[in-house]
């Protein structure tokens, strides 16, 4: 169909930008504690309160602003993923103003008042990720976040970004987006049928909306019954459809292929070993990190602090088994020298297979070792996974 627009359902990249900005004493102070939660942001106070600098972490230091703000934020914009800014949302409007292009390329934006205790998103909520990163403030704060996004403030589903942790795609012209958006917050009846990707798109344990109604089979559902059609499959769309359908219409394109990572590593392996690791694997078999839907290990690593970093950094779940479990695995590269230490003859192949509910001829990457520059190893296994 005619100017569809393919994108990926939010801004994906592992190591986002951000930007915190105060103006005020408070302001200044408040930050401090933001340093410490978020320490890869650079922070920005006035000159005027530089001696606050020494208070801050010594790992994050803030940065000094020797001009006036306004000539700050265009070089904010052009840099940045995520802006904070802790002042008046009218200033704040009045300051992004000339530098605003559209949802999907400005920077999320979110404001905090002097005080620390509303955070609210007000630039690019969804595709840019403020929304969620006005969470993660709050959580670190205390402090209540203003949703004023329909979906958010009425816990509904959000149809832009729908699929965004689990690597789905939108396919959709921009005026079905937002048509069938306003179809949703309108609690008006929606069809979502599931014919392909993961099942974990809705939080777990809480109620779906009642006007959001199940298929597994786009043939059986009866189309003239629903306002809009949301679709999750790998089938082609006809052109005929699109236009049937007629602004009623969403598509979701889950990765092709999901695969479960078996991770096995030293004591005190560091998360950047892990990931270097993992990244290599998943190159070798011609994969992104798009592809995953979860992690695997034995359960004497339920408390590595670098496998659990990683794990967390990019919203997987994994999964920990006994040795005894994975000694029953059977697998292409069992070792005795394993075995000795850890119990099992195998820890990242057999981990990988049991998660994935499959057999030896559904490894991708068998067994992919890295030794880290602090001399710590870690081995990755890819399988295909059998529950998606």
């Amino acid at each position: 169909m005619n100017n569809i627009i393919q994108t990926a359902s939010i801004n994906t990249k592992p190591e986002q930008k951000i930007a915190m900005v105060a103006i005020t004493l408070h302001g200044t102070e408040l930050l401090k504690k933001l340093a410490v939660e978020f320490d890869q942001a650079d922070i920005f106070i006035p000159e005027k309160f530089c001696s606050q600098a020494d208070d801050y972490p010594d790992s994050n230091k803030p940065k000094i602003i020797d001009k006036p703000i306004k000539s700050l934020m265009a070089d904010l914009f052009a840099v940045y993923d995520q802006l904070v800014f802790v002042f008046s949302i009218g200033a704040a409007v009045r300051l992004m103003a000339p530098f605003l292009k559209s949802k999907r390329e400005d920077p999320g934006v979110v404001v905090i008042d002097d005080c620390g205790k509303f955070v609210v998103p007000v630039l690019s909520g969804h595709i840019g990720g403020a929304n969620a990163f006005a969470s993660d403030i709050s959580s670190a704060l205390d402090a209540t976040t203003v949703f004023t996004t329909a979906s958010e403030s009425r816990q509904t589903l959000a149809v832009d970004i729908l699929g965004r942790e689990l690597g789905w795609v939108v396919e959709a012209p921009h005026s079905n987006q937002v048509k069938v958006a306003a179809h949703v917050v309108n609690d008006e009846p929606i069809a979502f049928i599931q014919e392909a990707g993961s099942k974990n798109w809705w939080p777990e344990g809480k109620k779906l909306p009642d006007n959001i109604h199940l298929f597994n089979d786009f043939d059986a559902c009866d189309l003239s019954l629903f306002s809009a059609v949301l679709w999750v499959t790998h089938k082609d769309v006809a052109e005929s459809l699109w236009t049937k359908l007629d602004e009623r219409l969403i598509v979701y394109r889950p990765p092709a292929t999901q695969v479960v990572l078996g991770i096995g590593c030293d004591r005190d392996t560091p998360l950047e070993s892990i990931e270097t690791a993992v990244f290599h694997a998943l190159q070798e078999a011609q994969l992104s990190i798009d592809n995953v839907s979860s992690l695997a290990s034995i359960d004497k690593k339920s408390d590595e602090p670098g496998l659990l970093s990683f794990a967390e950094k990019f919203r997987w779940t994994i999964n920990f088994y006994t040795a005894e479990e994975l000694s029953q695995v059977e697998v292409p590269n069992p070792s005795e020298v394993v075995k000795k230490y850890v119990g099992t003859p195998a820890v990242a192949e057999a981990a990988a297979l049991l998660a994935a509910h499959t057999q030896m001829q559904d490894l991708i990457v068998e067994k992919y070792k890295f030794r880290g520059q602090d001399d710590r190893n870690a081995t990755v296994s890819i399988a295909h996974d059998r529950n998606r």
